[in-house]
C-alpha cells in the first residue's frame, strides 16, 4: 500500500514538471510551434510598481492588486487632465449661482474686474458680465446688446457661438435662439439660431469702455441684454443683475478629490452624447458614470487624492514648463509663450486632439471661441503669456523687473497687461485694486518716442513710472493682450519685449 502511494505521488510529480517546465523543454507535441519572445512574459519581472509576478502569464493575486490601484490611480490622473474644463464650468456656475437662479442672474463688474474675485486670467480693462444659460425646460433667448464681444460655450467647455461684435448680428445687438440637445420642436423666425449638446451653457459678455468711461458701457448692457425661455418671449423676466466690484467671488475649479464631484455633477446633468465616449469610460473606470451614484470607498478616494495632486502637477507642469515647440512666438524669446497654442479652438490638427495644449488653456484660463485663435485682421483679440525673465527664470515678487513695449504697437483698440498669482490663475491680490496697465488709462506714462515702460516690483520706482505691484516670494506671471489687432501684428514684424530682472 506504501509503494502504490509512492508511484502515484512520483507520476503527479512527474506530470507537474511536465506542464510547468520551461517552453522549450515542451517541444514535442504536434502543434507546437516557436512562440516570439516578446509576446511572453516572464514570471518575474522589476518595474516602477515593484516586482510583478505571474504563473506562466497569470498575475498571481498580489501582482493584480498593484496594477489595478495603478489603472484607478493613472486613469484618475488622466481624466483630471481630460475634464478639468468641465470643473472650471461647474466652479464658475456655483459663483453664479450664489447671487441667483439660471437664466434671471448676471454677475457684473461694473468699475472693471478686479483682483477680489478669483477668476481665471481675467483683465483690467475691459466690464464683464457672466450668467449660466439653461435649456432644460426648453430653447432660451439671448438678447444681445450692440457693440459687446460675447461668447456662449457648453457645460463640458465647447464651442457653441459668438455673440456680438463677433457674432453674426456684427455688434449691431439681435436675437439669439439656444436650442437644448435634441430639440425637434418648432423654430420660429427672427432669431440667430444655434444649438447647443449640453442643458447648462457659460455666457461670458465683454464691454469696452474708452478711457475710463466705465458708466456708458454699463448703461448699454443693462438696457439690452435679455436671457428668457422661449415660451416667455412676450412677457419675460428682466434680468437681475448683481454688481460684484471690489466684492469677494470664487469660480475656481477644486485641485484635490473634490474635483471629481465637480466634473460628477457634469456627468449627471448632462447627455453621454455631448461629450466623448472614451472619456466617459475613463471616468466610468473610476466611478463617475451617468445614472449612478458616485461613492468611492476608502481605497478609491485614497487613490483619486493622490491622482488629484499629481494632476494638478501634470497641469502646471504642462504650463510653466511645457516642452512643446508650438508654445513659441518668437524664436529667441525666453520670457513670452502663445496663449492659445495649437491654432485651433477645438485643439485640433489633422484629426488629432491635441491634448496638451488643450490643458495649457483651460487649466490657466476660460473662454473658447475661434476668434480668439484666428481672429479677422483688425478685430477680435491676441494673447501672449509672460512666465519667465529674460533669462529664462520664473518670475519672483521679491524683485523687480522692467518691460520695454516698442511704440507703434499693432492694436487698432488697445494693448493691456494684468499679472497674475501662479496659484490661482487669478489677479495677483495686492495694494492696486487693478493689477494691470493699459494703453486706454488716462494716467498712463508714454515715452517721447511713442514706446511705454512697465515696472513690476514690491515697491515702486521713484518718478512718474507704469508700475505693477508684486509680492516678496510669490510667483506671477502676465498676460499681454491686444485688441483688434493689424497685419503688422500677424507678420511679425513688430514684437514685445523681454521682462528683464534689474539687478
Amino acid at each position: 500500500m506504501r509503494m502504490i502511494t509512492l508511484s502515484s505521488t512520483l507520476v503527479a510529480l512527474a506530470m507537474f514538471c511536465l506542464l510547468t517546465a520551461p517552453f522549450a523543454q515542451v517541444s514535442t507535441y504536434k502543434m507546437t510551434t516557436e512562440v516570439p519572445d516578446n509576446v511572453l512574459i516572464p514570471d518575474k519581472v522589476e518595474t516602477r510598481l515593484g516586482t510583478l509576478e505571474f504563473f506562466d502569464g497569470v498575475p498571481t493575486a498580489e501582482t493584480a492588486d498593484k496594477v489595478w490601484d495603478h489603472l484607478d490611480f493613472s486613469r484618475a490622473v488622466e481624466a483630471m487632465i481630460l475634464t478639468t474644463p468641465a470643473a472650471s464650468l461647474s466652479g464658475f456656475r456655483r459663483g453664479i449661482r450664489e447671487f441667483g437662479p439660471d437664466n434671471e442672474t448676471a454677475i457684473i463688474w461694473e468699475e472693471r474686474l478686479d483682483s477680489k474675485a478669483l477668476l481665471l486670467t481675467g483683465n483690467t480693462s475691459v466690464i464683464y458680465l457672466f450668467a449660466w444659460v439653461n435649456t432644460t425646460d426648453g430653447p432660451v433667448v439671448i438678447e444681445s446688446p450692440p457693440n459687446v464681444l460675447a461668447i456662449l460655450d457648453d457645460f463640458w467647455f465647447h464651442y457653441v457661438t459668438d455673440i456680438g461684435n463677433a457674432g453674426p448680428d456684427r455688434g449691431k445687438g439681435g436675437k439669439y435662439l439656444i436650442l437644448p440637445p435634441g430639440y425637434e420642436g418648432d423654430v420660429p423666425e427672427g432669431y440667430f439660431v444655434t444649438q447647443s449638446n449640453t442643458y447648462g451653457n457659460w455666457l461670458a459678455v465683454r464691454g469696452f469702455p474708452t478711457g475710463d468711461d466705465n458708466e456708458s458701457v454699463v448703461q448699454n448692457i443693462k438696457d439690452h441684454l435679455k436671457i428668457y425661455p422661449l415660451s416667455e418671449k412676450d412677457n419675460p423676466t428682466p434680468v437681475k443683475y448683481y454688481d460684484i466690484s471690489n466684492k469677494y467671488l470664487n469660480t475656481l475649479h477644486a485641485q484635490d478629490m473634490t474635483f471629481f464631484n465637480e466634473v460628477n455633477e457634469v456627468v449627471q446633468e448632462e447627455p453621454n452624447a455631448a461629450f466623448s465616449p472614451e472619456v466617459l469610460g475613463i471616468l466610468a473606470s473610476i466611478g463617475i458614470e451617468k445614472g449612478k451614484e458616485f461613492k468611492p470607498d476608502a481605497r478609491m478616494q485614497k487613490i483619486l487624492s493622490e491622482a488629484a495632486v499629481v494632476g494638478t502637477a501634470a497641469q502646471r507642469s504642462i504650463i510653466w514648463r511645457n516642452r512643446n515647440e508650438n508654445i513659441k512666438i518668437w524664436p529667441d524669446s525666453k520670457s513670452w509663450e502663445i496663449g492659445f497654442a495649437g491654432g485651433s479652438h477645438a485643439f485640433d490638427h489633422d484629426g488629432v486632439r491635441l491634448i496638451n495644449e488643450r490643458t495649457r488653456f483651460h487649466y490657466y484660463a476660460t473662454g473658447i471661441t475661434p476668434v480668439m485663435v484666428k481672429p479677422p485682421v483688425g478685430a477680435g483679440s491676441q494673447y501672449v503669456i509672460g512666465l519667465r525673465d529674460a533669462d529664462g527664470e520664473i518670475l519672483n515678487g521679491s524683485e523687480t523687473y522692467k518691460l520695454h513695449i516698442p511704440a507703434n504697437v499693432p492694436a487698432k483698440r488697445f494693448w493691456e497687461l494684468t499679472v497674475y498669482d501662479n496659484q490661482t490663475r487669478s489677479m495677483l491680490q495686492t495694494d492696486q485694486r487693478l493689477p494691470g496697465v493699459t494703453s486706454m488709462q488716462s494716467d498712463i506714462v508714454q515715452n517721447s518716442d511713442g514706446s511705454y515702460d512697465v515696472y513690476f516690483g514690491p515697491e515702486k520706482p521713484e518718478g512718474e513710472v507704469n508700475w505693477i505691484q508684486t509680492i516678496p516670494n510669490k510667483g506671477w506671471n502676465v498676460l499681454w493682450r491686444i485688441y483688434s489687432p493689424t497685419q503688422v501684428w500677424y507678420d511679425k514684424a513688430w514684437r514685445q519685449g523681454e521682462i528683464e530682472r534689474m539687478k
